[in-house]
């Protein structure tokens, strides 16, 4: 089991940045395929990004395709989501979470059975 806490979301004008982090209990993270996903009021959670064990294999919604970044350091047992060029559609809840049964990646949230406990993120016009 894992235990997922996301950090680093806030308030940033539109055409910023932001940089989340997820950190990950346990000696096993780099077992776990990781994603994030979001959800705005009134709306479904969506993927955004999803990362394989190693690294090597990533995957993006086709809306922050070019302008987000997921990577990991499985020493630090942490997950990163580099978001930049911000638009006021990116505001949302973001969540972190892990995939113990994804072959590579996963992009659906039924992969996913441990989940954090979001951050909020809002682009403000």
């Amino acid at each position: 089991q894992v235990q997922l806490v996301e950090s680093g979301g806030g308030l940033v004008q539109a055409g910023g940045s932001v940089r989340l982090s997820c950190g990950a209990s346990g000696r096993t993270f780099g077992s776990y395929v990781m994603g994030w996903f979001r959800q705005a009021p009134g709306k479904e959670r969506e993927f955004v990004a999803t990362i394989s064990r190693s690294g090597g294999t990533t995957k993006y919604a086709d809306p922050v395709k070019d302008r987000f970044t997921i990577s990991r350091d499985n020493a630090k047992n942490t997950v990163y989501l580099q978001m930049n060029s911000l638009k006021p559609e990116d505001t949302a809840v973001y969540y972190c979470a892990a995939s113990a049964t994804a072959l590579i990646v996963a992009k659906t949230l039924y992969e996913y059975a441990y989940w954090g406990q979001g951050t909020q993120v809002t682009v403000s016009s």
